[in-house]
């Protein structure tokens, strides 16, 4: 379709001053601003795919990523690490413990999710031995009921270490009312940050107290916690260590506990990229004016054209040509620019809050100290691809009425 005329007149005309400055400059700000959406676009998703790999690695550091749970309590935890150990996939295997509850601190009161764990063994599977911002996770001794809390934990409460707080957790009894809270003081021998929400929802305490407070031996525990090399085959491999097992355990895995915030994350960057699309068409769809406009002021050169053999198709063609090169040159304009934009967003942000002296970004909000950005060359290359598309769709109308035109009409009333 596009033979070697077209393209050349279709070059020229992008390239050349037109009679009618307006047409010149909707041309410019229809490039402009599809550079503009592109940038957009790339910027906003590297920077969600930033802040989906912080969470990931904050969240999913914290969490188990698979567990093998015992029907009843675990009473040698130390085979059952062994039997998940051959498979490939795990690269730990670890006791642990999971309970909910109730903290109580001088009449306020949270709910909190406590993780009974062997400290000298918490950092195979886990980040928080990196996240320790006051005493020492070692300080979590067998019977003398220390407990790690989270930096928000910490500062709703102000707490610091040596102070103690009351434990409430549920326990099953024969009284007539079934239930009944059983309560535990304990002291803080720690505080963790992690930058999640997890600062304000668990607590570590050793895994012997855990099994005191749930009246098990101290040996005993819930779960054996298994890291694995591949988080998305983490219930594949937890299915296949439990039914090796038997029917004595069970599996469960971060998917169960995590997985609707991280669905929720993914449907997030999936409909805001959806958004800043639709700036990306309308910059695209701009092209279209600016082609009418091309070729109601080119209306004597298409007649020219005709009556000297140009084909219908040629004639599209050039005005195709035209639009498209529009295009193109504004969506790698863009891409260029919004690479360079995602790698460097951190010093950008921080820049703009230097000249405009507003504090932007808060970590306490965030959860996270600077701006994260994560380019992933896929999402350009889907990005620039729309673009690219939109545009070429753009000229297709214009371009058809260019075909039209008859030349005796045209050259009447040019």
């Amino acid at each position: 379709m596009f033979r070697p005329l077209s393209i050349f007149i279709g070059a020229r005309y992008t390239r050349a001053k037109r009679r009618n400055r307006f047409v010149s400059f909707i041309s410019m700000t229809s490039m402009i601003g599809l550079a503009l959406g592109v940038l957009a676009m790339i910027v906003v998703l590297s920077v969600m795919n930033g802040f989906q790999r912080e969470m990931s690695s904050r969240i999913l550091g914290m969490v188990p990523h698979a567990t093998i749970v015992g029907v009843n309590p675990i009473d040698d935890w130390r085979p059952v690490a062994a039997a998940a150990m051959k498979n490939p996939e795990v690269t730990a295997a670890v006791p642990f413990t999971e309970m909910e509850g109730m903290f109580s601190y001088k009449g306020s009161m949270q709910p909190i999710q406590i993780s009974g764990i062997d400290p000298a063994q918490e950092g195979k599977v886990s980040i928080v031995t990196q996240h320790i911002v006051q005493g020492r996770l070692d300080d979590l001794k067998p019977g003398e009921f220390g407990v790690v809390v989270g930096e928000i934990t910490a500062r709703r409460f102000r707490l610091n270490v040596g102070d103690k707080l009351t434990l409430i957790v549920p326990e099953i009894s024969s009284a007539p009312g079934g239930i009944t809270p059983r309560m535990q003081r304990l002291n803080v021998v720690g505080v963790f940050k992690v930058g999640a929400e997890l600062d304000g929802s668990m607590a570590l305490i050793h895994m012997a107290d855990a099994a005191q407070m749930q009246h098990w031996q101290p040996n005993q525990v819930q779960s054996v916690r298994l890291a694995v090399k591949d988080l998305y085959a983490a219930p594949q491999v937890s299915h296949n260590v439990a039914t090796g097992l038997g029917a004595a355990y069970k599996a469960d895995d971060w998917t169960h506990t995590q997985g609707s915030l991280f669905s929720a994350m993914k449907m997030e960057k999936t409909m805001i990229g959806l958004l800043l699309l639709m700036i990306v068409a309308v910059a695209a769809f701009n092209i279209i004016a600016t082609l009418i406009m091309v070729v109601n002021d080119k209306g004597a050169d298409i007649a020219i054209l005709r009556t000297i053999g140009a084909t219908p198709r040629q004639i599209m063609a050039i005005f195709m040509v035209q639009g498209t090169v529009i295009g193109i040159v504004g969506t790698l304009i863009g891409g260029v620019l919004g690479v360079i934009a995602a790698l460097n967003v951190s010093e950008l942000v921080g820049w703009l809050e230097r000249v405009s002296g507003q504090h932007i970004f808060s970590s306490d909000v965030y959860f996270v100290s600077n701006l994260p950005s994560e380019l992933q060359g896929g999402d350009v290359l889907l990005i620039c691809s729309a673009g690219f598309i939109l545009s070429f769709l753009a000229t297709v109308y214009p371009a058809w009425r260019a075909a039209k035109i008859e030349p005796a009409h045209a050259l009447r009333y040019s």
